[in-house]
């Protein structure tokens, strides 16, 4: 709950603290003193969109602190966590308003943004009045009414999973199908290209090695006659012969020459292993390059035909094989195709069936809490001096979507006899408040950590219907915290703490103080609340008579 709020420099606030308590808070004042004012602050520091001039004229900055006590099941934790900021049993927010407009926020001590205490002001902060429009004026919101007073959160997101897994499965169907209709599309040219490529069946690195032989026998007759006329130079009659006869020669003369022949007799000696290795590597060259004169004809046919295939299909001759293999998957996968598409359009209608069946439950739920819905507004209207308005929760078909397939909308008649229609243009002001009153008693009970603030919700109301519209916010601060803003004396009277709102105006400047008031101070304002500026003995009676005994002094 909001335990204090501390303004600075804020239009007509140059400094304010205030403490709150649990319970009803109520504050009043003469119109124009500055209630708003303490609103706009506290949604100022709270992240809502609001008026962009804020700051006390002649101030550098305006600064809102507002801080609050947090349970531990508290929803603001979720949000801190999420947002990755300081978590505990106490929120201190802090937002700053430059007078150039630039607005800086803080979150436990930490920078934070504008999205980020929006986000914590949902778990912390109620705000309505006479003409709210988040929940009763917009029939898009009555749905999300009814589902909290049902407590359709698992139902929900059971038709959201659903409403996904659909969705999902549907994309998929859809997709499968595109992709199997565009390979039909061209099922005869694949057909047609793989059994080409099937036939002529190229492989990787086939190319090079093709050319490469092609090369080699396009030159072979010609380097073949030039190897072998130096294979029988190098042989018998040949190199080979003369270094044969040298060898003998000198042979027959080593023992006379004293050792002066032996170095070169053995150079010769290796030199004629050196010419045995070479002529032996020749006559292999010369295998090589004997070959049958139609395998020249076969390879240029292969090599062209891998060329030619390979510019059809825009790719190189390396990437035919892959290039199969691809064609082939497309049509793989068109005739397993048939299959699939009738596993997933299974898969599409198991997902509408289980997404119509948890819609079901959902507005079956719906449909049972509207009844009781409408009696337990009826209950509260009641004592509000609104028995024979007729409040109806109406339930429709909608196109379906993650939130069901309901059309939620609060309609109401309220006289006897009149035509029912939708509550924003039924209802007058002060009836409006009243059926907001009695809608925010059923949908709060069980609910903790918030602060509702009702900002002059009883306007239009008076006598007996103001006292019965104190008496349920009374019952609604039970166990909780509740601020409201009236001109109501009824409605002051059952506060549990009060604070009377000021103007005034000192050294040429418009000032707004809030202040805390004690049993005596409580009985003037309300006085004053009952007779005006002139409070007259009668006036303080009747207060004391509206305060009870329990402010009695």
């Amino acid at each position: 709950m909001l335990r204090g709020l501390d303004i600075s420099d804020m239009l007509i606030i140059d400094r304010l603290e205030l403490a709150f308590q649990p319970g009803l808070n109520v504050l009043t004042g003469e119109t124009g003193a500055g209630k708003s004012i303490l609103l706009d602050s506290l949604g100022f520091v709270l992240g809502w969109r609001g008026r962009a001039d804020l700051v006390r004229q002649g101030a550098a900055q305006g600064e809102v602190t507002a801080w609050f006590d947090l349970p531990e099941d508290h929803g603001a934790h979720a949000v801190l966590t999420d947002a990755g900021l300081p978590d505990g049993p106490e929120l201190i927010l802090r937002r700053i308003n430059g007078s150039d407009g630039r607005k800086t926020a803080w979150v436990n001590d930490r920078r934070c943004s504008g999205e980020v205490l929006r986000a914590l002001s949902e778990t912390l902060v109620e705000l309505h009045g006479q003409h709210d429009d988040r929940g009763l004026l917009d029939p898009k919101g009555h749905r999300t009414i009814l589902d909290e007073f049902a407590g359709t959160g698992t139902l929900r997101a059971t038709v959201r999973q659903a409403w996904t897994a659909l969705g999902a499965a549907r994309k998929a169907a859809a997709r499968a199908a595109q992709d199997r209709a565009a390979i039909a599309a061209e099922e005869d040219f694949l057909r047609h290209a793989v059994a080409e490529l099937d036939k002529l069946s190229p492989e990787e690195g086939e190319e090079a090695t093709l050319d490469a032989r092609r090369r080699m026998m396009q030159s072979a007759e010609k380097i073949r006659t030039d190897v072998v006329t130096a294979y029988e130079m190098l042989g018998q009659g040949g190199a080979e012969t003369a270094m044969g006869d040298a060898l003998r020669w000198l042979d027959g003369v080593a023992d006379k020459a004293d050792g002066a022949l032996e170095g070169p007799m053995a150079a010769l000696g290796r030199a004629m292993v050196e010419l045995d290795e070479a002529m032996e590597g020749i006559v292999a060259a010369i295998d090589t390059m004997s070959f049958n004169p139609h395998e020249l004809e076969e390879t240029e046919e292969r090599l062209f035909a891998i060329r030619a295939l390979a510019r059809k299909h825009d790719v190189m001759a390396d990437e035919l094989a892959g290039f199969a293999d691809t064609l082939r998957n497309k049509l793989n996968a068109l005739d397993a195709g048939e299959a699939a598409q009738a596993g997933l359009e299974k898969a599409v209608r198991e997902g509408q069936a289980a997404y119509d069946a948890a819609a079901a439950a959902l507005t079956a739920a719906r449909s049972k809490a509207a009844g009781k819905l409408d009696k337990a507004v009826a209950a509260e209207l009641a004592p509000l001096k609104m028995e024979r308005a007729v409040f109806q929760t109406q339930i429709a078909p909608e196109t379906a979507g993650p939130e069901g397939v309901d059309a939620v909308s609060f309609t109401v008649a309220t006289n006897p006899g009149a035509p029912a229609g939708p509550l924003g243009k039924i209802a007058s002001g002060g009836e409006l408040s009243r059926f907001l009153l009695a809608l925010k008693v059923c949908l709060a009970k069980g609910q903790t950590g918030l602060t509702m603030i009702f900002d002059e919700i009883d306007r239009g109301v008076g006598g007996a219907t103001a006292d019965a519209v104190g008496r349920r916010l009374a019952a609604l601060a039970e166990g909780g915290q509740v601020l409201v803003v009236t001109h109501s004396p009824q409605v002051a009277a059952l506060g549990a703490h009060h604070w009377r709102v000021a103007k005034s105006v000192s050294k040429g400047m418009t000032l707004s103080t809030v202040t805390p008031l004690s049993p005596d101070d409580r009985i003037d304002e309300v006085a004053r609340m009952l007779a005006g500026d002139t409070i007259t003995d009668a006036a303080r009676a009747a207060a004391r008579e509206l305060l009870g005994v329990r402010f009695a002094v």
